[in-house]
C-alpha cells in the first residue's frame, strides 16, 4: 500500500480534517504504544498500520 493511498482511506474513513487529527493523538498499544504517525516514522509497514487502524476503529470490511 502507498503511503498516499493510506491518508485517502484515512480520509475517507474519518473526513479529510480528523484523519490528520486522530493519527497525531490516538495512541494505540497494537502499535507499540505509538500514533499513526510515530509508527510510520518509526518505520512500520503502511499496510500494517492501517490494518491496526481498521481493526481497533472498527472500520466495516468493505472500506478496508
Amino acid at each position: 500500500m502507498r503511503l498516499t493511498v493510506f491518508w485517502e482511506r484515512m480520509a475517507e474513513c474519518f473526513g479529510a480534517g480528523y484523519a490528520d487529527t486522530f493519527a497525531r493523538d490516538h495512541v494505540m498499544s497494537e502499535l507499540g504504544g505509538r500514533t499513526v504517525h510515530e509508527a510510520l516514522a518509526a518505520g512500520w509497514n503502511v499496510k500494517d498500520v492501517w490494518q491496526v487502524v481498521c481493526a481497533v476503529m472498527d472500520i466495516p470490511a468493505e472500506k478496508r
